[in-house]
């Protein structure tokens, strides 16, 4: 439902009560496609367990089983302690330190306080997977919905926003709306000068033919509505990603019951983390929408105890705030977000044994750690602009100065830590994107090195059309619908 079919100005709904009666009608509705690809999701995944019954497949997922029985008789503290010496014989292998526990602690959980006596271990861990992979589906359907969620407005309309200028009464924006929609273009120096200056007057000139064609200007300029969670594109876009993760065959190859490994469990974490974040940057710059940064932050703790590739989390997460500020995106609502999300995230993710202080020393973590500390540098110029209400001029001076200091006293520390050997080596995972590994023939080597860019005909293999979807989806919200989420 188009937000603009709740105005007067050429929308099809007038009456409130109508509009209360069609928008629980579109509610009831899509909620329902979203149960029905839910279930669908599920049930693809029991494919295996309807055939062969509830059996663990697969070497890496019944050795995840048998460490999660161990841990489910011989509770937390053993378990931490454990020392197998009947894997890896003879040399055995010290598993409560070497392993991520997510997935294990998971099917305790579940076993122990949600069914109980009512399924066996072994029936929760075969049906983990199908499980959390519905819950990826539901959680990457969100993500969609939060990035459309929205109102469109005209490019000056937008360009007097971000100014701070106010706009007619009418046509003011509710402290709770979620976003306004506007161009990447906007955003780029020396660019935004060409867009203002050609694109917006061309713009406004096919809309104000639009308008005298058609008598309206089709819902493309959206105001705003008391009903904008309902909101097109939003919910059509959610239901639509949600239809299609349920079925891409990268996502379901790693959730099918009875695969009982790391990604079943971490896709729902690495999917979550990323919804939790983008909603947090919902809203104005001053919108409380910040504390969902607490949530982004556990989140990220949970995908850091379930499987390795935390470390992509975190980077994109980093790339993505800084890249809000170098747009000039940068407000107190993502500096409380990032803050939270990084400090929370990162003290819950050392206390993963197999982590440790590695977020904090590893080199391809350190980036999102540079994020963190320059927000903190940039706030606190902020802060002491509002306070002495600093003219421009004025503020770049501090700001130079804050950062030239900060600059001398970190590059200062950061040569004393590298002499003492503080920082670690680039991971064997992240150097594998970039060095070709030899077969050694050795087959617990080479099994480990699996992590190699991916071939074309992978990409197309189990991505399928998303292949192609994609790049378009990202290119049309850059020009379209760009926003901090």
């Amino acid at each position: 439902m188009s937000s603009s079919n709740t105005n007067s100005g050429g929308g099809i709904i007038k009456d409130p009560m109508w509009l209360i009666l069609y928008s629980s009608i579109w509610g009831v509705l899509a909620l329902n496609v979203a149960f029905y690809i839910l279930n669908e999701a599920f049930d693809i995944r029991m494919y295996a367990i309807k055939n062969f019954g509830y059996i663990i497949h697969e070497f890496d997922p019944y050795f995840n089983f048998r460490a999660t029985e161990y841990l489910y008789e011989h509770g937390w503290k053993k378990f931490a302690n454990w020392f197998d010496y009947l894997v890896w014989y003879p040399l055995g292998r010290p598993v409560g330190t070497t392993i991520y526990p997510g997935m294990q602690v998971t099917a305790v959980f579940i076993k122990n306080w949600i069914v109980g006596d009512s399924m066996s271990l072994n029936d929760v861990c075969c049906l983990i997977p199908a499980w959390f992979g519905a819950l990826a589906t539901l959680f990457t359907g969100l993500i969609a919905y939060e990035c459309s969620v929205g109102v469109t407005l005209l490019p000056e309309d937008h360009i007097a926003i971000r100014k701070g200028e106010k706009l007619p009464a009418k046509e003011q924006i509710p402290s709770n709306y979620p976003q306004v929609f506007g161009s990447i273009l906007s955003s780029i120096p020396i660019v935004k000068e060409f867009y203002h200056v050609i694109i917006v007057p061309i713009v406004n000139f096919l809309h104000k033919i639009l308008v005298k064609v058609a008598g309206s200007d089709l819902g493309l300029r959206d105001k705003p509505s008391s009903f904008h969670e309902f909101s097109s594109p939003a919910v059509e876009c959610a239901l639509f990603t949600m239809a299609i993760m349920s079925v891409v065959p990268a996502h379901m190859m790693r959730s099918v019951a009875g695969g009982f490994d790391n990604e079943s469990v971490a896709i729902a974490a690495l999917t979550g983390t990323f919804y939790m974040w983008i909603r947090s940057l919902r809203g104005g710059p001053d919108s409380p929408a910040w504390k969902y940064g607490i949530l982004a932050g556990l989140a990220y703790f949970y995908m850091v105890a379930a499987w390795g590739g935390y470390v992509f989390v975190i980077n994109l997460i980093g790339v993505h705030a800084g890249l809000l500020f170098l747009f000039g995106r940068y407000s107190t609502k993502l500096y409380r977000a990032y803050s939270l999300f990084y400090v929370i995230g990162t003290s819950l993710a050392t206390t993963v044994p197999v982590v440790g202080w590695t977020p904090l020393k590893s080199l391809e973590q350190l980036g999102p750690c540079l994020v963190f500390l320059g927000f903190q540098l940039i706030e606190f110029c902020e802060t002491i602009r509002r306070r002495k209400n600093l003219g421009r001029k004025d503020a770049w001076k501090v700001r130079i100065g804050v950062f030239f200091i900060a600059g001398v006293i970190g590059a200062g520390i950061a040569y004393i830590l590298q002499q003492k050997g503080y920082f670690g080596p680039i991971s064997s995972r992240v150097r594998g994107l970039f060095v070709k590994h030899t077969k050694t023939g050795n087959p617990l080597v080479d099994s480990v090195a699996e992590h190699q860019p991916a071939s074309t005909e992978a990409y197309l293999h189990y991505l399928l059309d998303a292949v192609y979807i994609a790049p378009a989806g990202i290119v049309l919200v850059a020009l379209f619908y760009f926003h901090d989420a």
